[in-house]
């Protein structure tokens, strides 16, 4: 583990000199939920993995966070390490902040994957997002803990994996109240700035999503998708919103295809991912 100047924690592996991939994970997580992910990319690709403000080993934001301050964090860190250009691999809240940051920076941006990221919510579904976010603020992440893990995980998984679970719960129970509760109202309001984006996002795109994750549904991946031209969907069936985590295989190769394709198409036309 290393830690920038700015006190963002992160991970550098993988063949010096290869395409960069930068990895972003979602609320009350950390870098360690790219744990199955590193080894099958590292092993082509120089892999960056880090933790969001207030996250796992990252220092406390000092301002209120915002899809906008979290992709300067993102910046600020490619900055730091020199690196111009990477494919960012983004997870739930990752999957907006790399959006954000395809809007913001799109010279900077070789490829995007979105992995169960919310999009255009209904007006009862925006209403209940807040709603989740008006309870952590009365009570912390510990406030819908239970609720949060039911709609992360497949009941088999709940059952047949208590090791995991259990430790997951424990990386959300030891975010900062405030701090997690900051971001999480990130997640349930930044998508109004992401639908239908201007300037529109031309990165070569993959776009992935769980059947049943009811936050981050099949339909919003294929909307999201709609709004980046030749962006990619692919449906994982079974799995609900930590699919990543149950089955990280379903996810792995499909990411991997993809970047195969891509540098093969840039490199063709002279470019790096």
């Amino acid at each position: 583990m290393a830690r920038s100047k700015s006190g963002t924690s992160y991970d550098l592996s993988g063949p010096s000199g290869a395409p960069v991939l930068v990895l972003v994970h979602g609320l009350g997580l950390t870098r360690a939920t790219w744990a199955a992910f590193v080894p099958a990319l590292a092993a082509h690709y120089r892999v960056l993995s880090y933790d969001l403000p207030g996250h796992g080993d990252s220092v406390l934001p000092l301002v209120i966070p915002s899809l906008s301050t979290l992709s300067d964090q993102l910046a600020a860190l490619l900055d730091e390490l020199h690196i111009a250009r990477a494919t960012i691999i983004g997870f739930s809240l990752g999957g907006m902040i790399n959006r954000r940051f395809a809007i913001d920076h799109p010279s900077r941006v070789a490829g995007l994957v979105i992995l169960n990221s919310p999009h255009e919510r209904t007006p009862e579904a925006q209403r209940l997002v807040e709603d989740r976010a008006a309870q952590t603020g009365d009570g912390g992440p510990a406030a819908t803990i239970d609720s949060t893990l039911e709609r992360w995980f497949t009941p088999q998984f709940l059952r047949g994996e208590p090791d995991v679970v259990a430790n997951i719960r424990s990386l959300v129970l030891a975010n900062d109240p405030v701090n997690y509760t900051q971001h999480r109202q990130v997640l349930a309001q930044g998508v109004v700035e992401l639908i239908r984006p201007q300037p529109p996002i031309t990165a070569p795109t993959l776009v992935i999503t769980s059947a049943n994750d009811s936050g981050s549904t099949p339909a919003m991946a294929r909307a999201i998708a709609a709004e980046i031209g030749g962006a990619e969907t692919v449906i994982v069936p079974g799995l609900q919103h930590l699919g990543l985590i149950e089955h990280p295989d379903l996810f792995i190769q499909p990411i991997l295809r993809f970047l195969a394709r891509e540098t093969k198409q840039l490199r063709k036309n002279g470019l790096t991912i």
